[in-house]
């Protein structure tokens, strides 16, 4: 049978054969798959990391300790002292940044927050232990991300200052085990901190394969593999940002010169019947010490109970050999409408 040819008699065949072939893929690849993910008691051996990425599918490796220090307020506060650091804020009621957002105007967008500047402390005085965020509140997330710990500039043996340079000692600038299996440095090294009211809207704009781990708390995963995609009704939005407007946050359109963002309009994968029953999600919670590997091209997204802290190293994807287009060519089998061309795309934010 051809990689893209669709079984005679069924049902799938009525639909476009675009549609049909996305849809082949799907099953074919949850058949040879199924639903679950491998766990690893304990760190692997390069050879063995290898092998994992070459299958590219997530694994969850217990007992993996990336720092020996204790992760609380206390010593947040004691190491980063008045250095001011960016906090990504959205406004009260809505708990995602970077994610589909219905504007005043009643168009659809996908919205940036707004990054403001405080100290260690302040951000940490306004995030919460209690499992339920509370809805009145404005949501304070640290997701600077882009190497804000260490980025490539550090690997390339050039000037990296960083507003967590006091972090630094107690931060690996890299999984020994994965430079080795992979020849190479990270191309970023992050620190992420926040509440039950920070989400990570569903994406697969990471071309890194990444290795992230808990230090503090725990992180909720809805993994999706590349053959889902379609199953997430990408669409493109204009460009808005959170801006303050007389002490409020509101959304600001960007002019209209600004290129529309593609972006998934499924807002809450994680919850029964919000993806199609084509789709396979795996669920999948990290605590404290543990680590999951999320190969390129997943999709995935992201919770969190009670204030946690994590770390993730991004390494630069294998582009050479048919991986990578693979990766693409999923992506691009599928028609991508505006989101705002109908009514239909505003049922998909709650």
């Amino acid at each position: 049978m051809g990689l893209l040819m669709t079984p005679k008699g069924d049902s799938r065949t009525q639909k476009s054969s675009q549609q049909a072939s996305l849809e082949w893929l799907s099953a074919e690849y949850h058949d040879l798959n199924g639903d679950h993910i491998d766990i690893l008691e304990g760190t692997p051996t390069a050879l063995e990391f290898a092998r994992i990425v070459q299958i590219s599918r997530p694994v969850l490796i217990k007992r993996f300790q990336a720092s020996s220090c204790k992760w609380s307020n206390d010593y947040l506060i004691s190491k980063m002292g008045s250095r001011p650091i960016s906090v990504a804020v959205t406004p009260n009621g809505c708990v995602r940044a970077d994610a589909i957002t219905l504007g005043p105007n009643g168009k659809l967008y996908f919205a940036e927050p707004a990054v403001e500047k405080m100290t260690m402390k302040s951000l940490l005085d306004n995030l919460s232990d209690d499992k339920a965020s509370d809805g009145d509140a404005e949501k304070y997330y640290l997701q600077s991300q882009n190497g804000n710990v260490y980025s490539s500039r550090f690997f390339n043996g050039q000037d990296d200052s960083s507003e967590f340079e006091t972090l630094r000692q107690d931060i690996p600038s890299d999984v020994k085990w994965c430079t080795e299996a992979l020849d190479k440095s990270p191309e970023a090294v992050n620190v992420w901190i926040g509440d039950g009211g920070s989400i990570s809207s569903i994406h697969s704009a990471d071309p890194y394969e990444n290795i992230y781990t808990v230090v503090r708390g725990q992180k909720h995963f809805t993994l999706l593999p590349p053959t889902d995609g379609w199953c997430l009704d990408e669409r493109f939005y204009p460009h808005a940002t959170y801006v303050r407007n007389a002490g409020d946050l509101v959304l600001q359109p960007s002019p209209e010169i600004s290129p529309p963002i593609r972006w998934a309009s499924i807002l809450n994968p994680h919850l029964p019947g919000c993806t199609p029953p084509e789709a396979h999600p795996i669920h999948i919670s990290v605590s404290e010490n543990e680590a999951i590997y999320i190969p390129v091209g997943w999709w995935h997204h992201v919770r969190q109970s009670g204030i946690t802290v994590a770390l993730n190293w991004w390494y630069d994807t294998e582009m050479r050999g048919m991986s990578w287009v693979m990766l693409s060519y999923l992506r691009d089998m599928k028609d991508v409408p505006s989101g705002n061309t109908d009514n239909e795309g505003s049922k998909t934010v709650v």
